[in-house]
């Protein structure tokens, strides 16, 4: 599948907490929307996973170190990686990613993160 658009705009239209946009064979890009307070929750893939902030702010946890984020920081998540990114901000923190390999089903949309959390069936 090839994939040509604006990801910044994109990423900052999505008001869903993950919107799979493109999956190949070796990679995938989502975008996502962490409410004020909300989080993605501490996982560990068995995948590679980068990370790049287009709107809002936060904190990104690896390996229990955290770091300030705000727009224009990505963030490189190598796989086996403890891992977790919070909102500390007051708007929602706008973001795409790139998974490598895919990480979830191509078309996979999760309005919140209590419907990604309940979705057993997303990942291929």
């Amino acid at each position: 599948m090839q994939f040509h658009d604006d990801i910044i705009k994109l990423a900052k239209e999505n008001p869903y907490f993950r919107n799979v946009l493109a999956t190949s064979e070796h990679s995938q890009v989502v975008v996502m929307s962490i409410p004020p307070g909300g989080e993605i929750g501490e996982e560990i893939h068995e995948v590679d996973q980068v990370l790049f902030f287009v709107d809002g702010s936060g904190q990104a946890i690896l390996n229990d170190a955290v770091s300030d984020i705000s727009p224009n920081h990505l963030v490189m998540v190598p796989a086996g990686t403890k891992h977790n990114f919070k909102n500390t901000g007051a708007a929602d923190w706008k973001l795409f990613t790139v998974y490598a390999p895919p990480e979830h089903k191509h078309g996979t949309i999760h309005k919140t993160k209590v419907e990604a959390e309940a979705d057993k069936e997303d990942h291929p």
